[in-house]
């Protein structure tokens, strides 16, 4: 089960960072985004669900409170809350009404029925709008690149504009209902929400680093549910940008014809229909009311990007033999997954070396 709510704490910096105008436009787009999943899941059998969302804080209400008079500020219906169904207290959270949770892949059969959709088919290379693959070239008129954390390095500069935050979660059988869905506003906090029986718990930390990973939030499953089971568990990535706002749009200010989608900080339901409202508009020559919130060419200097500068370098100095083949960053052993992780850009690899996840686009040398 997939769940998206509408926002996280996020608007009081968005309008510190970009104004009440351009906030309140990231906000509309989010909520139009929604408004289209709920028509869309009218007609599609997928487990859509009417949930109220929390975003709490453990110990830090003035976060909490900053961002209900922010959100009261763009016309949002939002409101305080400290009673939660959750088996700890909480400093406060932010109550968001008419949010909602569906099943991806069931979702994602219904609307693609009819596409013709070409798998196992690697694009190694872009050349313009020809994309080269292991089996021959393929031309287009536009192109978008939708590959989770973009490979063209030699435009963009994606590789200092994002990194990849790992997120795992645990699926518990005979644990409460919480009645919502919840998520800390700390970016390493946990994640709380029901899907049919059970009750998953996620959480997680930046790709490479230590923190929150499965064993944590076991942990966390004897402490608060000492009577569930784990039935399932798993992990996945996402791509964190340097002010929270996915980028959607031209690749770069110098490549025509060719889009990109990506950095959906964890919000990916509603990023990526912003994304094709955007790009549909793009693609086709018209002006999108939202593209210059998302462009990926506005401001690079956020305080993150200092932060992602210093990973990079910090690890391209450190002497060892294991290097990410996609910037020459040190990998990092991850002994709970038993995979090589890239602290830089997040690409990951098997215990031999083979490909896991992006931006790299082959395996470690033998």
């Amino acid at each position: 089960m997939m769940i998206r709510q509408l926002c996280g704490i996020n608007h009081y910096k968005l309008i510190r960072r970009f104004g009440i105008e351009k906030a309140g436009q990231y906000l509309k787009a989010n909520e139009e985004a929604l408004a289209k999943y709920r028509r869309l899941c009218s007609r599609i059998d997928c487990d859509f669900e009417e949930k109220i969302s929390y975003v709490y804080s453990l110990d830090d209400r003035q976060t909490i409170e900053n961002e209900i008079i922010a959100l009261e500020k763009l016309g949002a219906k939002a409101a305080f809350s400290n009673e939660l169904s959750l088996p700890f207290s909480v400093a406060g959270a932010v109550k968001f009404l008419n949010q909602a949770q569906f099943h991806p892949l069931k979702f994602l059969s219904a609307i693609s029925k009819g596409l013709h959709i070409y798998e196992h088919t690697r694009v190694n290379e872009l050349i313009g709008t020809t994309a080269i693959t292991d089996h021959g070239k393929i031309t287009a008129n536009h192109i978008i690149v939708a590959t989770h954390f973009p490979f063209l390095n030699k435009h963009g500069s994606y590789f200092l504009k994002m990194y990849q935050h790992r997120s795992y979660v645990i699926a518990l059988e005979n644990a409460s209902d919480v009645a919502g869905i919840y998520i800390d506003e700390a970016q390493n906090g946990l994640s709380f929400r029901n899907a049919q029986n059970l009750l998953l718990v996620g959480g997680g930390h930046r790709t490479g680093k230590k923190g929150g990973n499965f064993n944590a939030l076991r942990s966390i499953a004897k402490q608060y549910y000492p009577y569930a089971s784990e039935k399932y568990h798993w992990a996945t990535q996402d791509c964190m940008t340097l002010d929270s706002v996915p980028y959607i749009g031209a690749y770069s200010s110098r490549t025509a014809n060719l889009y990109v989608a990506t950095g959906f900080h964890k919000w990916g339901m509603t990023s990526s229909m912003i994304s094709a409202m955007i790009l549909c508009d793009l693609v086709e020559g018209k002006q999108h009311p939202y593209a210059e919130v998302f462009s990926p060419s506005r401001t690079i200097l956020r305080p993150q990007l200092a932060v992602n500068a210093f990973e990079a370098v910090t690890n391209l100095l450190i002497p060892t033999t294991k290097r990410c083949p996609h910037l020459g960053c040190a990998l990092k052993w991850n002994s709970l997954e038993r995979t090589w992780d890239c602290p830089c850009h997040g690409s990951r690899f098997t215990e031999d070396g083979n490909l896991i996840d992006n931006p790299a686009t082959q395996g470690l040398k033998k």
